[in-house]
């Protein structure tokens, strides 16, 4: 069942040697370097560099890099400026964004309104809560260079909390060339307005991705907190090291060839706790959700009786041990809004929680007209956080009486593939496994894999509910907090009712970094690379 994840010594032997190959190859050749560099080992590989084509959180993270953001929020979650202040009109309809002074592109040219008008349209029209703000919006055009002004339809409440969201697909502004670019299209090059810049000359997927500082940003005065207040490059250049195996890594965490690791293994947290050099910290404190997310488009996820099947072989603790294994840093939840927050519920989650569903789950797909297509899921091999669900995954759905094609892939691969609405004998997919950090499934209007809007504007997979838009069209217009938590219950039933997706549970992660780091920020999207000196 498992046997893509055995690793025989002569095998294990040629992956690490070829890691190392990887590392010194990496580290070899610095065509820009100059004063100092960090080298980082991310928690993927980077292949797709248009941070608004996909939710990938590696392209999110190189989009912060390059990409400025007109609002941000900071600590105490309250959205700051950040390209832009803003005044809104007493009647609450009109919205008017006025950027800084000194804002350049990568290119030289001048940031201008008109750019973040098309680079608003361009995130908005595959951004969940994005696609929610324009469907309050009357217009939004540039009135001069430097004024963006948005009219609303009738009062709307997240206006700056949507496009300064911190994560996934983030309201990042580009040139207008660049922005014109269809959503579902990438663009053609890397020019943004951030404090560093992408070395497209250097970019190696599957070796490295190369930025350095922009000496043309001028940073916000203000502390930086989270993804807002002063983006100050102290370094002159940040390295992505790719290095897929674990071990490899952290013995190069170790050894000082690299600077910092962003997913450390569980399994090595003791041996690097006993290193002096090394701090060891976890860096969003609000943690992740996982959860497994099917293919409504095709058998047998087509039939909703056959993944409440799926649902009910579920079990957020075999997940949660397999892919965490320390009670510190792991939480059975089945609160799709994430627990301990005002949006909580247990509702629908029983059996997942509970992990007493095999029984009904092997009743319910006898019963459900399943007749043996295999479901096709998605496994990568390359990214700690990402192994253990698929292998755990298709075990409870044999058990349940599935037949299941594991595939063995990359996390870039998944990307990539997940985006396809072709069948899966035609390179499509039945299932795949993902993480979310907390602040993007907060609430329902963030919640970007909640939604219902089917092939047209949904989230991949591509579930398709009219009662889940309605009830979160009632939810952006309930008066008060607590008729927003009874929605939000509304929600999270439908969601179970239907298989929307499995939430498989909460869990934190830790990074490490070399003490000849300073600086390194805290937030629901990181990691960040300004603010960070090192010293030599």
């Amino acid at each position: 069942m498992f046997h893509f994840m055995r690793r025989r010594p002569r095998a294990l032997a040629s992956k690490l040697a070829l890691s190392v190959i990887a590392l010194s190859t990496a580290l070899a050749t610095p065509v820009l370097a100059a004063g100092k560099t960090i080298t980082a080992v991310m928690h993927s590989d980077l292949r797709i560099i248009d941070p608004i084509f996909t939710t990938a959180y590696i392209t999110r993270d190189h989009g912060y890099m390059v990409y400025d953001t007109l609002v941000a929020p900071d600590s105490t979650f309250k959205i700051q400026p950040q390209m832009a202040d803003w005044k809104i009109s007493d009647d609450k309809l009109t919205y008017t964004f006025t950027l800084r002074d000194g804002l350049k592109w990568h290119d030289g040219a001048p940031v201008t309104a008109e750019d973040c008008v098309a680079s608003l349209k361009r995130w908005a029209a595959v951004d969940g809560m994005g696609q929610k703000l324009m469907d309050f919006t009357a217009s939004i055009e540039a009135t001069d260079a430097k004024t963006i002004t948005l009219k609303l339809k009738e009062p709307y409440g997240l206006v700056l909390d949507s496009i300064g969201k911190p994560s996934s697909r983030v309201a990042f502004m580009m040139p207008k060339r660049l922005a014109e670019t269809p959503a579902d299209k990438q663009i053609p090059e890397q020019i943004g307005s951030g404090p560093f810049k992408f070395v497209a000359s250097e970019f190696q997927p599957g070796v490295k991705a190369v930025y350095v500082k922009n000496t043309d940003y001028v940073p916000r005065k203000e502390p930086a907190s989270w993804t807002s207040g002063g983006k100050v490059a102290k370094v002159d250049r940040v390295e992505w090291i790719t290095m897929p195996d674990s071990q490899t890594a952290v013995n190069a965490l170790q050894s000082g060839d690299i600077d910092f690791m962003e997913n450390l293994p569980y399994d090595m947290l003791p041996v690097l706790e006993a290193n002096k050099e090394i701090t060891l910290e976890v860096s969003n404190k609000f943690g992740f959700q996982t959860l497994g997310r099917m293919n409504f488009l095709y058998p047998p996820f087509d039939n909703v009786k056959v993944r409440r099947a799926a649902l009910l072989a579920m079990n957020q603790k075999d997940v949660l041990d397999a892919l965490v294994g320390n009670a510190k840093y792991q939480k059975i939840c089945g609160a799709f809004f994430i627990c301990d927050t005002p949006f909580a519920t247990e509702a629908g989650a029983e059996t997942l929680v509970k992990g007493n569903g095999m029984a009904e789950a092997k009743k319910a797909l006898a019963e459900s007209g399943y007749d043996g297509t295999p479901v096709v899921v998605m496994a990568p091999g390359d990214v700690t956080t990402l192994k253990a669900q698929p292998i755990v995954a298709a075990q409870l759905l044999r058990e349940a009486g599935f037949k299941v094609d594991l595939q063995a892939t990359d996390w870039q691969t998944v990307v990539s593939r997940r985006a396809s609405q072709k069948p899966p004998k035609e390179g499509g997919w039945n299932m795949f496994f993902t993480n979310w950090v907390a602040a993007d499934v907060s609430n329902p209007i963030a919640n970007l894999s909640i939604g219902g809007q089917g092939k047209k504007g949904g989230w991949f997979g591509w579930a398709e509910s009219a009662k889940i838009e309605q009830l979160k069209d009632a939810f952006v217009r309930a008066p008060s907090l607590d008729e927003q938590k009874k929605i939000a219950a509304d929600i999270q039933k439908e969601a179970y009712e239907q298989v929307i997706y499995i939430p498989l549970g909460q869990y934190l992660l830790p990074s490490g970094w070399r003490k000849s780091l300073t600086g390194v920020l805290d937030g629901p999207a990181t990691p960040l690379f300004w603010n960070v000196d090192k010293s030599e």
